[in-house]
C-alpha cells in the first residue's frame, strides 16, 4: 500500500475537507464535495471567480454569491486557508493539515514555500492575558526565481 501513497494524497485531502464540513455541520451536497475535489486537485491560490468558473462547468446555475458563501465557511472552518493578494485580492488554498507550517508567498508568481520554523514558538511579549487559540503567519516577497528573471 505504501508505493501508492502519493495517488492517495489527493483523495485524502479531499475527504479531510468533507470530514471538516461534516464535523461543522455542514450539509454534505455534492456541490460541495466539488468544491472540495477542486482544492485537493491543486496547490494553487484560487481566487472566488477561479472557483466559480471551475464549479460552473458542472453546476451553470451556481451562483457567484452560494460559490463565495461556501468558501467563506471553509475557510472559518479550516478547511481553505485564504491570502490577501496586493494584485489579485483574495485567494483560497487548501489548508495544509498534515503538520504545522508556515508560508512564504511570492507576490509575483504566488508559488508557496513551506517552513518549519514556528515565530509563535518565541517568548511573546503579548499585552494583558491574551489566550491564544490558534494563529497564521505568512510572509510575501518575491522567490528566487522571480529574483533572477527581474534582474535579466
Amino acid at each position: 500500500m505504501e508505493d501508492h501513497k502519493h495517488d492517495h494524497d489527493n483523495h485524502d485531502k479531499e475527504a479531510e475537507i468533507i470530514a471538516i464540513m461534516s464535523r461543522s455541520g455542514m450539509r454534505i451536497t455534492d456541490q460541495r464535495r466539488t468544491l472540495a475535489r477542486i482544492f485537493s486537485d491543486t496547490d494553487a491560490f484560487l481566487s472566488p471567480k477561479d472557483v466559480y468558473d471551475l464549479m460552473r462547468d458542472k453546476y451553470p446555475g451556481v451562483s457567484f454569491d452560494t460559490v463565495y458563501r461556501n468558501l467563506r465557511m471553509l475557510s472559518e472552518m479550516g478547511a481553505l486557508e485564504q491570502f490577501y493578494f496586493m494584485e489579485g485580492g483574495l485567494k483560497f488554498k487548501g489548508s495544509c493539515i498534515s503538520h504545522h507550517h508556515h508560508h512564504l508567498i511570492c507576490l509575483n508568481c504566488e508559488k508557496t514555500i513551506s517552513f518549519e520554523y514556528c515565530p509563535m514558538d518565541q517568548k511573546l511579549q503579548l499585552p494583558g492575558s491574551f489566550k491564544i487559540v490558534s494563529h497564521r503567519f505568512e510572509v510575501y516577497g518575491i522567490c528566487d526565481e522571480c529574483q533572477l528573471a527581474g534582474e535579466a
